[in-house]
């Protein structure tokens, strides 16, 4: 295995956690519409991912940088190919952001419901919008012989990338019911637990059929058997959630995710990025990447800050682990001027 190759595994392996950890909390985003009643059990879900949402948009920044640094040609091509979608998805990162912030900043009722609803949209268009990047990413795409996407918007929305939408859309939401049940306790726990069954039924019809096209169209018996362990798990996800088993499930459904990503890689590789025109032309881990020096100077760079990254977010979670309820919620109308809730403590269930 050529340096190339390892790290295509790296970058698979950012995306893989930046969707397991990211795809809940998008999940929580979502459910602060389906799940809330009112606006005490908002702010308990959003304290559940208060002191890791950022932390967990780390490895976006990893994988893009990686990419950008190791395959500089797929970075080229992917980011000006992909550029409305991926401005979408920056846009609603910068919004989702600024909102968990400035959420609590105001007592205003409508101050706080219009960064709620900012909360919701900008949670729901990036999961259903990285299904549909790489659901192009795998199936292919119009590149030429320079190396160039020369389709349009319009070609992105083929009916296989928006199945891959509403895939990533239903198994991150079914994420964030499993881990909002995990955090919680009391009535929202219960309803969290009921919310998180039929949308792991929504997800896995849509994530089958993703992943089933997936196999039939491109994949081989590596492909096959994630596939397999992405299916198994998701439905061991569903048993261990009806059983309250709330710990399970959340592992389950994060194995879901992982699975569910290494197939795509596996399908994937050796592309990066197929060509729809030419397979000659496609982009693949010899012709994307960049030199052997950088490569390895690369690799020694990771070696390092890499490991000290996960353990300091290990940290983060291992800290910030206990249940909470509307009981640990101070009165809704009393904003916090010191701190944001996303950032308080999380008190001990």
């Amino acid at each position: 295995m050529q340096l190339h190759d390892i790290w295509f595994v790296l970058i698979a392996f950012l995306w893989t956690g930046y969707f397991f950890l990211e795809g809940f909390d998008f999940g929580i985003g979502v459910l602060t519409k389906l799940l809330a009643r009112d606006r005490s059990e908002k702010r308990v879900l959003i304290n559940t991912i208060g002191p890791v949402w950022d932390g967990n948009e780390v490895w976006l920044l990893s994988a893009g940088g990686a990419t950008f640094a190791a395959f500089p040609e797929w970075y080229a091509t992917l980011f000006s190919g992909f550029y409305l979608p991926l401005l979408l998805i920056l846009v609603c990162l910068i919004v989702r952001g600024v909102a968990f912030e400035y959420r609590a900043k105001r007592a205003e009722e409508k101050w706080q419901r219009n960064w709620e609803t900012a909360i919701f949209w900008t949670s729901l268009l990036p999961a259903v919008l990285w299904g549909v990047v790489f659901g192009n990413i795998v199936h292919g795409v119009k590149i030429d012989a320079h190396k160039e996407y020369v389709g349009g918007v319009l070609d992105l929305l083929n009916p296989y990338a928006i199945l891959g939408g509403l895939a990533t859309l239903t198994l991150f939401t079914f994420h964030g019911a499993v881990f909002a049940s995990l955090k919680t306790v009391g009535d929202i726990r219960e309803r969290a637990r009921r919310t998180a069954a039929v949308l792991g039924l929504l997800a896995a019809v849509a994530a089958v059929a993703f992943l089933a096209w997936t196999q039939v169209d491109k994949g081989d018996g590596s492909s096959l058997i994630a596939m397999i362990v992405a299916v198994v798990a998701l439905l061991a996800a569903l048993g261990a959630n009806r059983l309250g088993r709330e710990g399970w499930a959340f592992a389950f459904s994060g194995i879901t995710i992982a699975a569910a990503v290494a197939m795509l890689f596996l399908t994937l590789f050796p592309d990066v990025m197929p060509s729809t025109l030419n397979e000659s032309w496609s982009l693949t881990v010899g012709n994307a990447s960049s030199s052997p020096y950088t490569l390895k100077l690369m690799t020694w760079c990771a070696g390092i800050a890499a490991p000290l990254v996960m353990l300091y977010q290990g940290w983060t979670y291992w800290v910030f682990r206990k249940r909470i309820g509307t009981q640990h919620i101070a009165d809704a109308h009393i904003p916090d001027t010191h701190v944001s809730d996303t950032h308080a403590p999380t008190p001990a269930s």
